[in-house]
């Protein structure tokens, strides 16, 4: 009786807490790491971190974007895809996201920018291409930003492909109440590849000529856009633009493969995973089947910060 007792506690024991880790996620952590340490030594020694910090910000959460949420909020109250109360718990969700990203993902951001720029142009000259320092500005900007949509697009393929990286990318994809405010719904961590990916093209054709941060900022609007709970598809403009009804495809449990496209539709077309939408479609649902990512819609969910941090937790341990 005793000895059946010591094999059962045994056993109990056994289940060590390190088997319920998932070690990609550390690695993908770790990285991250390193390349934000990166960016902050190199800013440091140019006594020019806190001026790079600001002039994120001044980039990531422009007076343009904060107007952009605010009046695509307003009309998704009146021309809704699917109304809701103001204070669903998507919606709330969501607004805690946000309050993340200004806080803790918009320096993040900016600091994977410079690692990144910092490790490829110090480690990497052979990709940068001396032809184009004799181009003109109206050329060389509209196509650098058409190749960094192109990584853009590129990492964001390699999200819903590789594993460990879906890992980060589910948080995304796990909300059911779609709105303006999703395109704010992310891991942190869930930057680091698209950042890395859209340095090259950046290094490459303007090594030394910096883009304009309008254009960043009306890049980061466009993609904020398209998260709208708006049955908007642009019209003609919309085979070019993501527009909402395009990217809420993408974000339905069955067809995750399809309209990738961050900004541009043209990467998915030459893929030939373009679905474009029309008027008379119905409204798709959105989320993850199964319901992998602890969600706020489920009847057993926390309070919405503690729902967070199990939200930001979930991907560094193995699912059973």
């Amino acid at each position: 009786m005793f000895a059946g007792q010591i094999q059962v506690r045994a056993g109990a024991t056994g289940d060590h807490w390190w088997r319920r880790l998932y070690p990609a996620s550390f690695g993908l952590a770790g990285i991250t790491a390193l390349i934000v340490w990166v960016a902050v030594a190199e800013l440091l020694g140019q006594g020019r971190l806190g001026t790079v910090l600001s002039a994120g910000r001044a980039e990531l959460a422009a007076p343009l974007l904060v107007a952009l949420v605010v009046g695509t909020g307003i009309c998704e109250r009146i021309w809704p895809a699917e109304r809701r109360p103001v204070l669903a718990r998507g919606h709330v969700q969501d607004a805690c996201f946000l309050a993340l990203h200004a806080i803790v993902v918009i320096p993040l951001m900016t600091l994977l920018s410079v690692g990144a720029a910092t490790l490829i142009g110090g480690h990497a000259h052979w990709l940068e291409l001396q032809a184009t320092e004799h181009w003109p500005g109206w050329l060389l900007v509209p196509l650098t930003i058409v190749a960094m949509d192109g990584a853009n697009w590129l990492a964001h393929y390699a999200d819903h492909r590789l594993g460990p990286l879906w890992r980060f990318h589910a948080l995304h994809h796990s909300q059911e109440e779609l709105s303006v405010l999703t395109s704010f719904r992310a891991h942190p961590l869930m930057h680091t590849t698209g950042f890395l990916l859209a340095t090259i093209p950046v290094v490459a054709l303007m090594p030394t000529r910096p883009i304009a941060p309008v254009l960043i900022t009306i890049y980061v609007c466009i993609g904020t856009l398209q998260h709208a709970n708006l049955r908007w598809t642009f019209g003609p403009v919309g085979r070019v633009l993501v527009s909402p009804a395009y990217h809420r495809f993408h974000h339905a449990p069955d067809i995750q493969d399809a309209n990738l496209g961050v900004v541009l539709t043209i990467w998915d077309v030459l893929a030939g995973c373009a679905r474009f939408p029309s008027r008379a479609d119905s409204v798709n649902r959105t989320g993850l089947d199964g319901r992998p990512v602890p969600v706020e819609q489920e009847a057993s969910a926390g309070p919405a910060l503690r729902l967070v941090a199990e939200q930001l937790a979930e991907p560094f341990r193995t699912r059973g």
